[in-house]
């Protein structure tokens, strides 16, 4: 039997969280303060944008540690599914926040081109400082995607690619600079610009991919023939259908249709092979934390419903009616009902000393049963077990 997976660590994955992103909001304030302060003093527009767009980090890293400290919480009554939505919600806003602050940074950079006279003239405090920030954001970006693959943390992906991009931003800035200084004055505003449009560009990725996951938007399709395939290779599943997969934070949750390769299997092995289904995609894929299995003796795509059948209690009033004038009738022991193609298959149990070893009696007495429910719509057949 596959092993049972154990408990998430939502508490050490909040701690990786935190400790790095607190990294990081350390570093673009020192960044941000530097950039803006060297933007101004070396008279380079492109590098005061570089050191908004660090703010913006600065920002981005707090939100991350708010939604992180809720994202992270148990499920309880109200929240059966947990918190992981708090941290989807985080990213959308963050998403639009760097959308409005890369307009704000474009609008002046433009105004600036068209007004020459407001033009800035870069000197080398502020090169040096663009080849500070890129050093240092490169540092951030792969610190941080390093903690983000280790808790399958969206959210920290996202904020290792804001370092990443700020990082760009700074070599365009650099670039702008460079360009200012060697006598290209407007190069600086037109930096400015390109840093700008990638700071739109990465706050509608985060945005977008937030929003699909709000939407319920399903797992990548290579991911989920991933999950079919490990569902297949369960001992006693025969296929699958009805695949429905969503995430949720940094966690993907399943729903899945399983035919089992005998329908009469008992309810516990049903179970069963629920439980192994569970147990082995919770234990082989890292993000998947909840699994919902649905069994089915039959592809109920493809054979008739039997939701219009009568219930148990039902069906055995109709059959002791039929039965009261059939030998042996007060003799049965156990009757097993199967729902299938749309109709009821009917299994009793019989003592073996009421046949007396006799094989044609046995055979009169399946033919008597058989012949009490021929009349009857629902049901399809009727065997008689002896024990």
């Amino acid at each position: 039997m596959t092993e049972r997976p154990k408990p998430k660590p939502s508490d050490e994955r909040y701690r990786v969280i935190r400790n790095v992103t607190l990294v990081g909001a350390v570093v673009n304030l020192v960044l941000s303060v530097v950039k803006i302060l060297l933007g101004i003093v070396g008279h380079s527009q492109a590098l005061v944008a570089d050191g908004i767009h660090s703010l913006g980090d600065l920002a981005s890293d707090f939100i991350v540690l708010l939604a992180a400290k809720h994202a992270n919480k148990e499920a309880d009554e109200d929240h059966p599914y947990g918190h992981g939505r708090i941290e989807t919600l985080i990213s959308v806003g963050l998403g639009f926040f760097l959308i409005g602050l890369a307009a704000f940074i474009m609008f002046d950079a433009v105004s600036r081109i068209i007004q020459p006279e407001r033009l800035l003239h870069p000197n080398a405090f502020a090169l040096g400082a663009a080849v500070f920030s890129i050093a240092a954001n490169e540092f951030l970006f792969r610190y941080t995607l390093k903690a983000a693959k280790k808790t399958r943390s969206n959210m920290l992906h996202a904020n290792a690619w804001h370092h990443r991009s700020d990082a760009i931003s700074s070599v365009i800035a650099l670039v702008g600079i460079g360009g200012a200084m060697a006598g290209i004055e407007f190069l600086d505003s037109v930096a400015a610009i390109g840093v700008s449009a990638l700071i739109a560009k990465v706050g509608w990725d985060i945005a977008w991919r937030s929003l699909r996951e709000l939407v319920d938007t399903a797992l990548d399709e290579e991911k989920v023939n991933e999950i079919r395939n490990k569902i297949l290779n369960v001992d006693g599943v025969k296929a699958v259908h009805s695949l429905r997969t969503r995430s949720m934070g940094g966690e993907a949750l399943v729903d899945v249709h399983i035919l089992v390769k005998n329908p009469k299997i008992s309810v516990s092995e049903g179970h069963y092979i629920s439980e192994n289904v569970l147990y082995t995609l919770i234990n082989h894929f890292e993000e998947i934390n909840d699994v919902v299995v649905h069994i089915d003796p039959e592809d109920d795509e493809l054979h008739p419903k039997s939701s219009h059948l009568p219930a148990r209690q039902e069906v055995l009033t109709r059959l002791d009616n039929y039965w009261i004038k059939t030998p042996l009738h007060e003799s049965v022991q156990n009757i097993t009902l199967h729902y299938l193609d749309g109709r009821i298959h009917v299994e009793l149990e019989l003592p073996l000393s009421s046949i007396a070893a006799q094989t044609d009696q046995a055979k009169e007495i399946q033919a008597a049963f058989t012949q009490s429910i021929e009349t009857d719509p629902d049901i399809a057949t009727i065997k008689v077990k002896f024990t």
